[in-house]
């Protein structure tokens, strides 16, 4: 019974949150998806129906004057092209995910700030919500239900443009839709995409952890405490190491304090798990028919075997204690 009701209450505090920052988690990955579309896709079309096709091709010795694209490639290449094109067709919507970074990093860091400004956490301190169940919310929307969002816009967007290029060169007389409709690649990218996100998850933690403790406590400015002070202490560390290896030729942990930082600000970048694994190969490996992206996802959960990422984790869940702690017991007065 506690546990519907506990299910319940979260959902509730989940909807909030979305529809609290609907602008940030949805209109803006939207508009610049949609911008996306129509700019690359505009651009596509032109380049295709304008230069997408040579004035005089000789093939075997006979000179075909404005030939079309399905006369002047091989069966061959035209495979190769689709290939290439559903293996890496959600390259397209990069700028995205890019945006989610954005989005994830100042929403964590007005999570809680913003309600003692604006002193609106006196009326959600008297509804029946543990600290807990609000701290733990935010963390999810953070990390689960704003990459989540994206990850559906960028899959539209991506499609909407193979689709779009596909048209195009149609038009030229090369028909890609049926060998791009029965390639596996193509209904497996979305997945493959999707099944990252436990691993975002995890890497994207001690970020968030941070940036809530930041939002529970600080008094103004958020953002200069939250990249001021792992910046500043970093340098410091940089310094006192500098100083300890001229004199007496021992180092501190420097570099490790360079990864700590990172992680602190840069976990919720996706795919940053690939720069603190110099171990791992790369998932994206070439091949004859273009680009085989099948071991992303393995050589991505690969970064989940080394203890650098369940330590973040362990510093996280830390930080997330430390900001319940503090939006139980800070006042603005």
């Amino acid at each position: 019974m506690n546990t519907n009701k506990n299910a319940d209450t979260m959902k509730w505090l989940l909807r909030r949150e979305f529809w609290e920052h609907k602008g940030s988690m949805f209109w803006a990955p939207l508009i610049v998806g949609a911008v996306l579309v129509v700019l690359l896709g505009c651009t596509i079309t032109w380049g295709i129906t304008q230069h997408g096709i040579p004035a005089h091709v000789t093939i075997n010795g006979q000179t075909l004057d404005h030939a079309r694209l399905d006369q002047v490639l091989p069966e061959e290449t035209k495979l190769m092209v689709a290939k290439i094109a559903t293996g890496m067709y959600l390259g397209a919507s990069a700028p995205l995910f890019a945006i989610l970074t954005g989005v994830v990093f100042f929403y964590c860091l007005g999570a809680l700030y913003d309600e003692r400004r604006d002193r609106s956490i006196l009326f959600w301190k008297s509804l029946p919500v543990s600290d807990p169940m609000t701290v733990l919310s935010k963390a999810v929307t953070a990390m689960v239900i704003a990459p989540a969002i994206t990850l559906v816009l960028a899959v539209a967007a991506s499609l909407a443009l193979l689709f779009i290029a596909c048209l195009a060169l149609s038009t030229q007389g090369l028909n890609l839709f049926a060998s791009l409709l029965a390639s596996s690649d193509l209904y497996l990218s979305p997945l493959r995409l999707a099944a990252l996100l436990p691993v975002y998850v995890v890497w994207a933690l001690p970020t968030v952890g941070w940036l809530l403790l930041v939002s529970s406590w600080a008094k103004s400015k958020p953002f200069l405490w939250a990249v001021g002070v792992p910046v500043v202490a970093l340098v410091i560390i940089k310094w006192i190491n500098a100083a300890l290896e001229n004199f007496s030729g021992q180092t501190l942990l420097a570099h490790y304090a360079s990864d700590v930082v990172a992680r602190i600000l840069g976990g919720i970048v996706p795919g940053i798990w690939f720069t603190f694994q110099e171990h791992l190969p790369t998932g994206m490996r070439p091949t004859e028919n273009g680009v085989d992206m099948s071991g992303l996802v393995s050589q991505s959960y690969m970064s989940l075997a080394g203890i650098d990422a369940w330590i973040g984790v362990a510093m996280g869940v830390a930080m997330l204690i430390g900001a319940v702690r503090m939006r139980r017991w800070r006042d603005e007065g």
